[in-house]
């Protein structure tokens, strides 16, 4: 962001001086929306384009992501079951399944699941946090007993997003040639439904 970047035309910005929860939240946004910049507007080909060895696509990245955000909130921290649509997906819970049947998946179904999972989780965040705050207990725990924080669990989503915004980077760039750390002042997803939070 330059110096001379007004914040409104850039909704995915975190405060420049806010709360702990605002500069957490607002990183994650961020991370999300560049993310989502990365993988936008593609067809089928495009999100299933790989690089050299690696079996990492856009389109298998976009489907990781949406079952990551679903994962954090509704496994680890309200101890529920992973739920719609990724038990009826047939997800095995073998850490590659996403990955491997993204490829059989539309453009748009993969832009759909991650658009409603970051929706859902920023929602059920937002609801916990009016609740509890960030030191508030989840659900998961070490074999000791002590239970991760809702800030441990929204700081690995922050990580999980730096390690693979940076690969969409990457596979972007192999794609189209389409670079740059941040998405343009003026872009709004040209697919899916993802909103700024």
């Amino acid at each position: 962001m330059s110096d001379d970047t007004n914040l409104d035309e850039c909704p995915w910005e975190p405060p420049l001086a806010g709360s702990e929860v605002e500069h957490l939240l607002g990183a994650l946004d961020r991370l999300r929306t560049t993310f989502r910049f990365k993988a936008d507007g593609l067809g089928p080909e495009s999100l299933n384009q790989r690089i050299g060895a690696s079996a990492l696509t856009l389109g298998g990245l976009l489907k990781h992501l949406a079952l990551q955000e679903d994962y954090t909130v509704r496994v680890k921290f309200q101890g529920g079951d992973l739920g719609t649509p990724w038990q009826e997906l047939g997800w095995d819970g073998s850490g590659t399944w996403e990955f491997e049947t993204a490829a059989q998946d539309s453009p748009e179904q993969l832009y759909a699941w991650y658009d409603d999972s970051v929706a859902r989780s920023r929602r059920l965040v937002a609801e916990a946090l009016a609740d509890g705050g960030l030191g508030q207990d989840a659900h998961v725990a070490w074999p000791d007993g002590t239970h991760a924080s809702l800030r441990r669990l929204l700081f690995d989503l922050v990580e999980e997003y730096g390690r693979h915004t940076g690969h969409a980077d990457l596979l972007r760039e192999a794609v189209d040639g389409v670079t740059g750390e941040d998405p343009p002042i003026d872009w709004r997803p040209a697919s899916g439904t993802y909103t700024f939070s």
